[in-house]
């Protein structure tokens, strides 16, 4: 084996320069010519351009070369094939030592080798196959079958023997005449087919060829008959059919994430072409390194997110820039790489509206990629009800992964988190992903906490750079949805003005992201949607609802999408109303030291339940209605439970999730914890204490100040 010289590149010397050629003198030309030894043709080119300095060549110049002192000149270093102790040169031609030369070599031949490989008088290992009343046919591999004559055996040889054969002669037609020989001392050369290793993007060219191809297996899935094992280089994917037996595992040491060298046959399937698996082994080592950072290196090239314009002008986007393409390079590798992505997202209009641009960018790619039916196996939407990461979640992914690591060998996905994943209610969940190797990534407008960082890919959150929960989730996602796939672009220019209406953010781009589809969405229309994918969301419960999601964004159809969208927001008005007409006569309202008007309502006794609006949207509806008859005037809303309160505010300069934090360490024994956004959010804690809970935030909003 040889390993190519880097220093000098293989060549031996290194150039230092270059000096005027002595033989020309710089000129270039020959000094003499012996016009005997011309041909017609060489002499009209002579008579037309004169004659090269056989020296230089013509340029009047030469090299200033210097032997490298890596190599000695060599331009490689050579290893021994069985021992691996490095030869200043091959030993009689062979990639042997002069030690091991001297020791019998039997040849293992790879089942890539076909009679092309053998020669008469070498040993190869075989195994007995049949018995025959004039020999035995013994297996050199798959596909060379020879005869060892009766009378060529000293003794009995039982099937499934391992037996060293001598090739005696090659018959026509291919027989092999056999010989067995008893050695006691011998090295093993494992033997394969010189075959041209070929990139997954050339292999379409090459069908009914014999080639080899150098990757990493990135899924292994078990049929019926053959086993299927897919193949990534830097160019793209093969797969690759290797067969034992009807519906056993071929070559069950190799799996996910291993970097193998593949043999075969390239055969046509359809629309595609296929490998048929001849030979396969792990690579290690050297190799194994060279071909994972050649890959990677492409991967990192091919991720590149597309360099946008953001749809409006902020200065917190532009701000969030860099990690919004970190975000965007890391999804689009993870959809190169066939790692399966989990898209987690809160189930209201904005987590929706978020994870729906994802979803968009990311299908067409996941597809092109992994074929049409790509979606089905590399991708999974999931909603979550509370606006964190809950253990409830992480058990179901982390389940879902390993069935489907178990039945089709594929890697443990990335999670996208949108509108949701930033506060320290995630850490739990995140620590049990991490134990499984699942990586994650956060898309939210929560108030972030530090240490989920350490759990994560990447973060963007406008409160890392200044800018606070106006800029929504559905907003930040539809921007990295550009970015990871431009194409989508007008398919999903409206989602952010839906975001933002329905997380009723008062930021100006919120303001631009309306206006800016003004010709085709009235405000209200808008409105509309946000309100329908609300009310399917609660209905919905823990179902992505591909379908009826995208009928109520107008990806589909426009007139179901009109109609739907008018039955949802009639039926939720409806319900709404009613719950506001038997809630409102409940609240409980007092002045504040600060100013402000506190309302209180106990939603488990004095509002339907189990049925839409939940107490969250309850709460929520309950305060509008306050804020319109207390106009002029900072108003908080708390709508209560057992166990848990939801807070609403304007006017309030209130930071929920610090409050949460003091909660937690003043009240012994309440359990308190929650979080949200600054001034909107909610609070959970054990019933018995909830009449202490209550009280002390009751005081520590009538501490802050109001605008």
């Amino acid at each position: 084996m040889s390993e190519k010289c880097i220093e000098c590149n293989g060549k031996g010397y290194s150039v230092t320069g270059t000096s005027k050629c002595p033989e020309c003198k710089g000129t270039g030309k020959s000094k003499s010519v012996d016009f005997m030894k011309l041909s017609e043709k060489d002499m009209a080119n002579f008579l037309k351009n004169g004659s090269s300095c056989t020296n230089c060549g013509g340029s009047g110049e030469i090299e200033n070369k210097e032997t490298c002192t890596n190599c000695n000149g060599k331009g490689a270093f050579y290893k021994c094939k069985i021992c691996g102790t490095d030869m200043e040169k091959l030993y009689n031609g062979n990639e042997v030592c002069q030690e091991c030369a001297k020791k019998q070599i039997v040849y293992k031949l790879d089942n890539s080798c076909t009679i092309d490989e053998l020669e008469v008088g070498k040993m190869y290992h075989s195994v007995v196959r049949n018995i025959a009343d004039f020999g035995v046919f013994v297996d050199l591999n798959s596909n060379l079958r020879g005869l060892v004559h009766s009378s060529n055996m000293n003794g009995p040889l039982e099937v499934g023997e391992d037996v060293i054969v001598m090739l005696k002669e090659i018959k026509p037609r291919g027989k092999m005449d056999l010989a067995p020989r008893k050695l006691k001392e011998y090295q093993t050369i494992e033997l394969e087919k010189q075959l041209p290793v070929k990139l997954a993007n050339e292999l379409p060219q090459m069908v009914g060829k014999k080639v080899k191809v150098e990757g990493e297996i990135i899924q292994v899935k078990q049929t019926a008959g053959p086993t299927i094992f897919t193949i990534a280089d830097e160019t793209g994917q093969i797969s690759g059919a290797a067969f034992a037996s009807a519906g056993e595992r071929s070559y069950p040491e190799i799996d996910s994430d291993m970097m193998v060298s593949a043999t075969g046959e390239i055969t046509a399937r359809g629309d595609s072409v296929q490998l048929e698996i001849q030979s396969m082994k792990r690579l290690t080592g050297p190799k194994e390194a060279e071909i994972l950072e050649r890959i990677e290196a492409a991967i990192d090239r091919r991720a590149e997110p597309y360099e946008i314009e953001y749809m409006v002008e902020s200065e917190v986007l532009e701000k969030l820039r860099p990690i919004m393409k970190k975000a965007a390079k890391e999804i689009r590798k993870a959809i190169i790489r066939s790692t399966p992505i989990l898209l987690r997202h809160h189930a209201d209009a904005d987590g929706m509206t978020a994870a729906l641009a994802i979803e968009k960018a990311i299908l067409p790619l996941i597809q092109e990629v992994n074929g049409q039916d790509g979606e089905y196996h590399f991708y999974r939407r999931a909603p979550s009800k509370a606006p964190f990461y809950e253990v409830t979640d992480v058990v179901r992914d982390i389940g879902f992964a390993l069935e489907d690591a178990a039945r089709h060998g594929q890697k443990m996905p990335l999670i996208i988190s949108v509108d949701n994943g930033s506060s320290n209610e995630n850490v739990a969940a995140m620590k049990q992903a991490q134990v499984y190797g699942m990586q994650m990534i956060v898309m939210d407008h929560h108030q972030p906490d530090d240490v989920v960082d350490e759990y994560l890919l990447t973060h963007v959150n406008p409160a890392h750079v200044g800018g606070d929960f106006g800029m929504t989730a559905g907003m930040l996602c539809t921007e990295v949805a550009r970015m990871i796939n431009v194409k989508v672009e007008n398919e999903i220019n409206h989602l952010p003005a839906v975001a933002a209406l329905g997380d009723r953010s008062e930021a100006e781009e919120a303001r631009r992201y309306i206006e800016l589809v003004s010709d085709k969405y009235t405000e209200q229309h808008l409105r509309d949607m946000a309100l329908a994918l609300d009310f399917a969301a609660y209905w919905l419960k823990f179902s992505p609802g591909k379908g009826i999601i995208d009928d109520i964004l107008d990806f589909g159809d426009h007139t179901i999408h009109k109609n739907l969208v008018n039955v949802l927001c009639e039926q939720a008005n409806e319900m709404i109303a009613e719950q506001i007409d038997v809630c409102m006569s409940h609240v409980k309202a007092q002045d504040l030291p600060n100013g402000a008007i506190l309302n209180v309502l106990d939603v488990e006794n004095h509002a339907h339940k189990f049925t839409f609006p939940p107490p969250g949207k309850t709460s929520g509806e309950v305060h509008d209605k306050l804020c319109k008859r207390y106009e002029d005037k900072p108003v908080v809303t708390i709508g209560y439970g057992p166990d848990f309160a939801v807070i609403r505010s304007r006017g309030v300069l209130m930071n929920i999730p610090q409050m949460v934090r003091e909660l937690h360490e003043e009240v012994k024994g309440g359990g308190v914890n929650g979080g949200g956004h600054l001034v909107v959010g909610s609070i959970k804690f054990v019933e018995g204490m909830r009449s202490e809970v209550l009280s002390k935030l009751v005081e520590k909003i009538g501490s802050v100040g109001v605008e």
